[in-house]
């Protein structure tokens, strides 16, 4: 396998975590509160989220977390492909 462009990683994975909070949003839509509890107690191996939800989460919260969770998704892309360039034996 050859070298990772990191750039190019890095937008690779942020688009992928925030294509998770884009799910996340719609669970929270389409289920309401219960579904919403329901759907992460299960995903989370039963912990229980219910004392933690939220679900009047404004608009432009919910926007700036979209941004930030893409823009942390492409910094861990960014830095795995880099280790992973690193760890590569010259040619």
């Amino acid at each position: 396998m050859g070298r990772l462009e990191s750039k190019k990683f890095g937008v690779a994975v942020g688009f992928t975590v925030a294509l998770c909070y884009l799910f996340c949003i719609i669970i929270m839509l389409t289920t309401g509160e219960q579904g919403t509890i329901k759907f992460f107690n299960s995903l989370l191996h039963g912990v229980d989220i219910s004392s933690i939800i939220r679900m009047d989460v404004p608009f432009w919260e919910t926007i700036l977390g979209l941004l930030q969770t893409f823009i942390i998704g492409w910094l861990i892309g960014f830095c795995i492909s880099v280790i992973y360039n690193y760890q590569l034996k010259p040619k």
